[in-house]
This record gives C-alpha cells, structure tokens and sequence, in this order.
C-alpha cells in the first residue's frame, strides 16, 4: 500500500480489504469513492454498519438474525410451527423466503461439519436443534405455539460434501426422536440442459422425480 496515503485512508483501505470478494484494488476504489462522497452519503453508511451490532441479535429460537427475540418469523402466529426447515446459513432463510412456498419456521446452523477446518457439532447450533424438538414434544414452548409440537424436519443444507454429512448428521440422531425427517430435492435447475449436467445432478434427479 502506498505509504504516501494519509493514514486513515490506508487504514479504511485495509479494513474494506478484509471484506470477502473484496481485492486490494476493489478496497482502493471504494476508499476513494467515500473520500470523494459528500458527508451526507458517507454518515448514513457508517451509521448502518455500527447499527449491525446495536441493534441485531440472534433469535434464541431459530438462531436467525433478529432485532428482537422470537425473531418476526417464530413469534409469527400464522407460521407452522410444527415444520422446521433447517439450514446452514441466514443467507439461506433469505433465499426460501423469497419463493414465498414454505409456511413453517427455520433453524440455522451458522455452518456445515467440516473436520478439515476445525468444525464439529459443537461449533453449530445442532445441539440447540435436538433441544428445541424435545421442549416443543414436551409442551414447551418454542418461539410461538407452545401447543405445536415439531412434526417434521426438513434438511436443507447445501448439496456439498460438507452439506451432505451434516444432514446425515442431524438424520441419524433425530431417528430417535418421534419426527418425520425430509430432505429437500436435488436435479436440474429451470433452464438447463440434460446434456451439460453431470452424472450425480442426473442421479438425484431422477431419484427426486414427482407425478406430471
């Protein structure tokens, strides 16, 4: 970095840098952009990111990021709570939420089992999972209906190594729990192609298929 820079420039330019898919390059231009920013417009984006860590907690249900504890989903009277779709990420309540198609509520995991990394069970919200299942059979209550108790879990973790042996993971030990487990399906995307996709996309595809 040029040291000719004033020092809080280097210093935002550092920090930006550690943002992921944010190069050395791309943290110079944003850096030089806010310099060049009326106060105005840089006073607003400071404020929002402070605000990131006054003002947003994590559900003590669902473990989503929440501003208040049940999250709006949880506390959400018309939501099914007795289906608990779970996920690795918030990023992925995000996306389902989009299609406006699932009606239950959610469970992240802030990630997937990744020995290689250093990640196990007790780095996730697995256990909170197993937790929450057996208050809300025992009448507890779990962010919303207490008289609901969890009917189903769906698995909806990544299609990756990692995703897959989380969801074994959970499978094996909800098996001893009186709930139905599901797992979402898995084959080709709207627009592609069968004769670009690979021998295990076609697999699960054939595998997941449903009446026409």
């Amino acid at each position: 970095m040029s040291n000719f820079l004033p020092k809080s420039v280097r210093n935002l330019i550092e920090e930006l840098g550690r943002l992921p898919g944010i190069g050395p390059k791309s943290a110079q231009r944003l850096a030089i952009h806010l310099l060049y920013s009326p106060a105005s417009r840089v006073t607003p984006l400071g404020e929002a990111v402070l605000g990131l860590k006054e003002n947003v907690m994590f559900c003590g249900c669902c473990w989503n990021i929440a501003e208040s504890d049940p999250c709006k989903i949880c506390g959400d009277g018309g939501r099914d709570q007795g289906i608990i779709c779970v996920v690795e990420d918030v990023l992925d309540v995000v996306a389902l939420e989009k299609t406006s198609e699932f009606k239950g509520v959610y469970h992240v995991l802030h990630g997937s089992l990744s020995p290689i990394d250093g990640i196990g069970p007790e780095q996730l919200k697995i256990a909170e999972l197993f937790a929450r299942i057996e208050k809300s059979r025992a009448g507890a209550d779990v962010g919303g209906d207490a008289s609901v108790p969890v009917r189903e879990v769906i698995l909806a973790t990544n299609p990756s190594l990692e995703g897959e042996a989380t969801a074994l993971y959970i499978q094996k030990h909800l098996r001893e729990m009186d709930v139905k487990i599901t797992r979402i399906a898995r084959g080709l995307p709207v627009g592609a192609d069968l004769e670009y996709a690979d021998e295990i996309t076609l697999t699960k595809a054939l595998q997941g298929r449903g009446e026409f």
